[in-house]
């Protein structure tokens, strides 16, 4: 073979071996959405570590080894446990043992076997309200599996350690609440399957219908009689949606008359990263069609990643656009859009504009 020839083989050799990976590998995560009620493994975590500073300090021993294995980043996107290429695929799909993670390699700690992770008391049998977190907004189907009587949390959980068929599914379910927000959720009423009793995992499986995106969830519960409480996140008392105290900071209106203002606050916070939404409202009296906000980052600190909107950057200057779905807003209502990014948050001021 030539020299010629074979420096072309080993340069196609290497561009089908990227290819590959890119194709093969799911690529950093966006977030949409897990199981609120019964709370999934990641949710639970993060409700547990949350700490007045807005750090995240797990207190549950299997939350703290998740934690050790994954990053914190594992908890301050405890909504992004997901597959772009699933397509509602489960068993021959994702590896047995990495169900949690739904194969993705952000999250293999929440695979790992323990008694101690943050359960949900339930009533087998009884009908319950499930909710789902929905971050980003998208249409879907619901799966609800189930484990099989005898299953042992002291080891991961395999395809086999599941009732083959859902329990129950939900068809592009309700919603409420605004994307972006904890408190925006899909909720659907479903009965819970009878005959169990002890501890057991939910699983459940969001296959959307407009793309391949599917996110994979476990939530570790108790059939023993109970109607929704929670234990092991550092209290005990009905599973609630988690809030977090931000600092907001009110930003002027940006053009005359336009009504357009912005709201910046800090979500959370991280050594070397942070978490922040902006809230972005119409004051004025007739609908904004499209928004504009602008922003100046701190000194060596970058976004990483958007939802809820489209952003770009000029060095230091943000420039952040609604997305198709908020692109109006009526007088006196709000959309939100987040983001994380590296370095320190600090309290910008912002400009909002509407054309």
């Amino acid at each position: 073979m030539s020299k010629w020839r074979s420096i072309a083989v080993a340069a196609a050799v290497a561009f089908m071996s990227a290819l590959l990976a890119v194709v093969l590998v799911p690529g950093p995560a966006s977030a949409h959405g897990t199981m609120m009620m019964p709370g999934s493994r990641t949710y639970l975590c993060w409700q547990d570590g949350l700490s007045s500073t807005g750090q995240i300090i797990p207190i549950n021993p299997a939350c703290g080894a998740a934690v050790a294995q994954s990053g914190a980043n594992s908890l301050y996107n405890w909504f992004s446990v997901l597959r772009s290429d699933g397509a509602g695929r489960t068993a021959g799909f994702i590896p047995d043992g990495q169900a949690c993670s739904g194969g993705n390699p952000g999250y293999t700690g929440f695979d790992l076997p323990s008694a101690n992770w943050p359960v949900t008391h339930l009533t087998s049998g009884s009908q319950i309200q499930f909710k789902y977190n929905k971050w980003a907004a998208h249409p879907g189907w619901f799966y609800l599996y189930v484990t099989k009587n005898g299953w042992n949390p002291n080891r991961a959980l395999t395809w086999g350690d599941l009732e083959s068929q859902p329990f129950h599914t939900a068809d592009h379910p309700d919603s409420v609440g605004s994307p972006g927000t904890n408190d925006a959720h899909y909720y659907w009423n479903a009965t819970l399957p009878s005959g169990k009793s002890g501890r057991h995992i939910i699983y459940s499986v969001w296959k959307r219908s407009d793309s391949n995106e599917t996110f994979y969830a476990c939530s570790d519960v108790v059939f023993d009689g109970g109607k929704g409480e929670v234990t092991g996140v550092g209290r005990t008392g009905p599973s609630p949606d988690p809030t977090v105290t931000p600092t907001p900071t009110p930003t002027p209106t940006g053009g005359s008359g336009s009504g357009c203002t912005a709201t910046y606050q800090t979500v959370n916070s991280w050594q070397g990263g942070f978490q922040a939404e902006v809230t972005v409202a119409n004051r004025g009296s007739s609908s904004l069609n499209g928004w504009t906000v602008k922003w100046t980052l701190g000194s060596g600190s970058s976004i990483t990643q958007m939802w809820n909107g489209t952003y770009t950057t000029s060095g230091s200057a943000v420039t952040a656009k609604n997305a198709d779905w908020n692109r109006t807003i009526a007088p006196n209502s709000s959309t939100t859009f987040g983001f994380t990014g590296d370095g320190t948050s600090g309290s910008p001021t912002l400009t909002c504009t509407s054309p």
